[in-house]
């Protein structure tokens, strides 16, 4: 406060003195009364800026210093992300080599099981058609059996009926009846 009085006081001196040359200069009045309006105002503007000023700036440079911090920590957060961007991009090389290995035994594994798969199913194939092959073998010896038996009776049917004579039937016939008494 002091020294806006101090201020104030040069300022009215200095324009007193104005007045006071403008006087002597004679007409020169309405100059000096316009100096005397422009340290008035000069003094009123510099009293408002040295009033508000301090406090406009402190806030403003708290501002900026908020700003500024919380621009640091979104550069760090954005630091932090893009680092773990790299980081996986870094380990995707890995990664796919990885999937592919394992898709590799994968498809090996499964091709083994398919080929046990067909193995077991070609033994499968292999017992059924030997059984399949073993029961018609046996089924074609029995009709061989069959057939040949057939034929044995109807030969010997023949030669039968060949040697049959109507002796040989008496002496059948009576033979049959005293077996049955």
């Amino acid at each position: 406060m002091r020294s806006l009085a101090r201020f104030a006081t040069l300022l009215c001196s200095s324009a007193v003195l104005c007045l006071a040359e403008g006087g002597e200069a004679g007409g020169g009045n309405l100059q000096g009364w316009k100096w005397a309006n422009f340290l008035l105002l000069a003094a009123g503007i510099g009293y408002l800026i040295g009033k508000n000023a301090g406090p406009f700036f402190a806030a403003r440079s708290q501002s900026i210093s908020k700003d500024i911090s919380e621009s640091e920590q979104i550069r760090r957060d954005a630091e932090a992300r893009a680092a773990e961007v790299d980081r996986r991009l870094a380990n995707l090389g890995a990664d796919i080599a990885a999937l592919r290995a394992e898709s590799k035994r994968e498809a090996q594994s499964e091709t083994e099981r398919l080929a046990a798969h067909a193995t077991a199913e070609i033994a499968k194939i292999q017992a059924h058609a030997t059984h399949e092959i073993a029961a018609a073998q046996k089924a074609a010896r029995m009709d061989l059996r069959r057939y040949s038996g057939e034929l044995a009776v109807q030969l010997a049917e023949q030669k039968i009926r060949a040697r049959m004579t109507p002796a040989a039937q008496n002496y059948l016939v009576r033979g049959f009846v005293r077996d049955l008494q």
